[in-house]
């Protein structure tokens, strides 16, 4: 598969920006920094991030499209399994029988399953997919929700962007959202990735790393 471009305010988010569109994590991709990202002059205008990602084949095969018949089925009995593994009591609803498969976990009192900012969640769709690839010897797309928690950060995240850009712009200076997990800077990054008047940042390390919303430069 040839190379895509991605184009940011930094190689960092650029790479977030690439986990996002591609729908695969940092280890499933190679990136080429094709231009780092350069300070204008005495205020300039500066010039963005250029990055060349492709994707990584993984061990075996890549090919989801032989497995299809039988994703849904397994991801399903994989599911099923892990939740009776963990003692919790959810029905699995299959979203979308396309590639890149979509499942939904239903239920009463689920939240053990989403844990704190999603982690819990995060970690439940990362085993599902490793043990898929063990199933079906072949990388298969998919994402796992409970209850739609996802969709609902997702939107909150968005309006979230949305209104503090507003307030960059209005009171022209920057915010700093409290820290949150990669997934959930790439939803604020990509959202205002194409606001003309803010641009967006990520600082700090590890758990502690957050989203800076600043007014664009030009």
């Amino acid at each position: 598969m040839e190379g895509i471009e991605i184009v940011a305010a930094t190689v960092e988010q650029a790479i977030e920006k690439a986990e996002a569109q591609l729908g695969l994590s940092r280890d499933q991709f190679e990136v080429e920094v094709v231009r780092e990202e350069k300070s204008g002059i005495l205020g300039g205008k500066g010039k963005e991030a250029l990055i060349r990602v492709t994707p990584v084949t993984p061990p075996e095969k890549a090919c989801p499209e032989l497995v299809e018949g039988d994703a849904v089925k397994v991801v399903t009995e994989i599911l099923d399994t892990l939740l009776g593994l963990l003692g919790v009591t959810g029905k699995v609803e299959v979203l979308s029988d396309e590639i890149p498969l979509a499942l939904d976990i239903t239920g009463d009192d689920l939240g053990i399953l989403i844990g704190r900012r999603g982690q819990t969640l995060a970690c439940l769709e990362y085993i599902t997919k490793l043990i898929v690839v063990g199933r079906l010897k072949a990388w298969l797309p998919l994402t796992v929700d409970v209850g739609g928690y996802k969709k609902r950060r997702r939107d909150s995240l968005q309006r979230l962007a949305l209104y503090l850009a507003e307030q960059v712009k209005s009171r022209r200076r920057a915010i700093t959202i409290e820290p949150m997990p990669a997934n959930e800077r790439r939803i604020v990054h990509l959202t205002l990735a194409d606001n003309p008047d803010v641009t967006t940042q990520s600082i700090g390390e590890g758990e502690g790393r957050k989203v800076v919303i600043l007014l664009r430069q030009g």
